[in-house]
């Protein structure tokens, strides 16, 4: 790749902006109000704001390898609490995709070196889920899957936090999971069910 390209990029994205609106940049200058913070893959072929059709300061965005939400992330903990607590965001998103490098690592026998710790929190989503994903014969099936159970998973994860539970008290803030298509491009809805969750929960990680 050329760089010195994504530097003519980046000028014919500013002229093409100030085509549009000639006060774009100072609006964005002015600070931003998203309503919803999504929390998806590092994947290179799935950009956030693109597949929601969503444009700047819509969606506050944290990205890692397989859309992972764990309370020793400090990197992702620290997310949820700035877009939660003091962005005021009414939706948390964890969004995962179909054809994930790092779900199918973690289905691997494999040493990956320092990948190891972090597949290891799919590899438990697996363990969790063994009884049904053992019963999927069809491999590429399975695969899809475990990255639905890991969405599921994940979300769990945010429910447990603190700043998660306050917000759902206080302005009703909502989790979602949802599946992006890599095939179709369409969004997938996994319905997560999230007083079901807090309800299933909260004995052990009430925190408010």
């Amino acid at each position: 790749m050329d760089l010195n390209k994504v530097f003519k990029n980046n000028e014919a994205w500013i002229k093409k902006q100030l085509e549009t609106s000639e006060s774009y940049f100072e609006d964005l200058g002015k600070g931003q109000t998203p309503e919803l913070l999504y929390i998806g893959c590092s994947d290179s072929r799935v950009t956030a704001e693109d597949l929601m059709g969503l444009g700047p300061g819509e969606a506050f965005v944290h990205r890692n390898i397989a859309n992972m939400v764990s309370g020793i992330d400090l990197n992702a903990m620290s997310v949820v609490e700035y877009a939660v607590s003091h962005l005021k965001v009414n939706h948390v998103v964890v969004c995962g995709h179909y054809g994930c490098g790092g779900v199918k690592a973690a289905m691997q026998s494999a040493d990956l070196g320092v990948l190891n710790g972090w597949l290891r929190n799919i590899r438990d989503v697996y363990r969790i889920h063994k009884v049904e994903l053992s019963s999927i014969t069809d491999e590429e099936k399975k695969y899809e899957r475990l990255v639905e159970l890991n969405v599921k998973e994940q979300c769990v994860n945010l429910i447990k936090t603190a700043a998660v539970q306050k917000a759902y008290r206080d302005r009703d803030l909502q989790v979602h999971g949802w599946v992006f298509d890599i095939h179709t491009g369409k969004l997938i809805d996994l319905k997560i069910d999230f007083e079901k969750y807090l309800h299933d929960i909260m004995e052990i990680y009430h925190l408010d």
